[in-house]
């Protein structure tokens, strides 16, 4: 389902813009008698100054796009259709609609989209909504439990983006921010880096929301790269030895890339970490994203895997 409405100016556009209060955003829940699903991870933003950074850190203007997942009741919505010239909203909650519609009635370059955005052709949506425009951003604040998923998907499809900025979990941009060496470093470092520049915005204390999460929440900006941080022969091959030297973090790169080649091939493994420059005695916590190229691209080269 699709709908788009008026334009720019109006009653419709001041009152949307200023949906991101604690008194707007109740008003607008007894209005339309809507009651949260804990299932869909909704938790509404009531903080100016929050939507203001998220909208700014996009870097948007009226010949750009953005597009927003999970708009909610339109909070950060009202604040991008300010900015941008093309706002494209996917909600997954069908309640939802009729409120955003009567929001944006008055607003032609808003559109609102009913659907999951893990199953909508998302090429086809990015050529029927953003065509001619300079550059297009992801805005968003992601529920909780499907963040990875869904960034994956905008990552792994190579969508021409500029940027993609989200609220998410503190914990979760933390990691995707982590450096080599530190506890937050892991696999989705690695994914998230090995596609984009990301940059800590600002964390959210988890009382700016109705209602509110159990934890604090962070917005992070991935700048989307031209091309990839390193160059590899086989990207599936390359997340495969990823994931597998992170499988057990307490142990070493050597043990855990023994389950990867095999027993019978942990004596050729050792000799491959040292031809290339890698201590077997490593945790896969300390390697580069250059480190994990070099890497799979001699085990692909040797062979050596299950």
């Amino acid at each position: 389902m699709e709908t788009e409405q008026g334009n720019r100016s109006g009653q419709g556009a001041r009152s949307a813009s200023d949906v991101g209060t604690p008194k707007r955003t109740k008003e607008i829940i007894a209005k339309y008698g809507f009651s949260f699903k804990k299932s869909l991870g909704q938790n509404f933003l009531i903080d100016r100054n929050v939507l203001n950074n998220i909208v700014a850190a996009a870097g948007l203007n009226e010949s750009k796009g953005a597009l927003e997942i999970g708009p909610g009741i339109g909070a950060l919505t009202g604040r991008l259709a300010e900015t941008a010239g093309r706002v494209t909203a996917i909600e997954i909650d069908q309640r939802l609609i009729p409120i955003l519609d009567d929001l944006f009635a008055e607003q032609g370059h808003v559109t609102v989209i009913h659907g999951d955005v893990l199953k909508i052709d998302l090429q086809e949506l990015f050529r029927s909504q953003f065509e001619g425009l300079s550059g297009v951003s992801v805005v968003a604040n992601l529920p909780y439990y499907v963040t990875t998923p869904i960034l994956m998907k905008l990552l792994e499809e190579r969508l021409p983006l500029e940027n993609i900025v989200v609220m998410i979990q503190k914990e979760v941009a933390q990691r995707m921010a982590a450096k080599p060496g530190g506890k937050e470093y892991g696999s989705l470092s690695v994914a998230v880096q090995y596609y984009c520049v990301p940059e800590l915005v600002c964390t959210v204390p988890h009382t700016v929301f109705i209602p509110q999460p159990n934890v604090d929440s962070a917005v992070i900006k991935l700048t989307v790269r031209e091309k990839p941080a390193v160059d590899v022969p086989d990207e599936a091959f390359f997340f495969r030895v990823v994931q597998a030297s992170f499988a057990q973090r307490r142990k070493t790169l050597a043990n855990n890339l023994t389950a990867f080649v095999g027993k019978e091939n942990r004596e050729a493994l050792g000799g491959l970490l040292g031809g290339i420059g890698i201590d077997p005695g490593r945790r896969g916590e300390t390697l580069s994203l250059e480190e994990f190229a070099r890497l799979s691209r001699a085990l692909l080269e040797a062979k050596l895997s299950l």
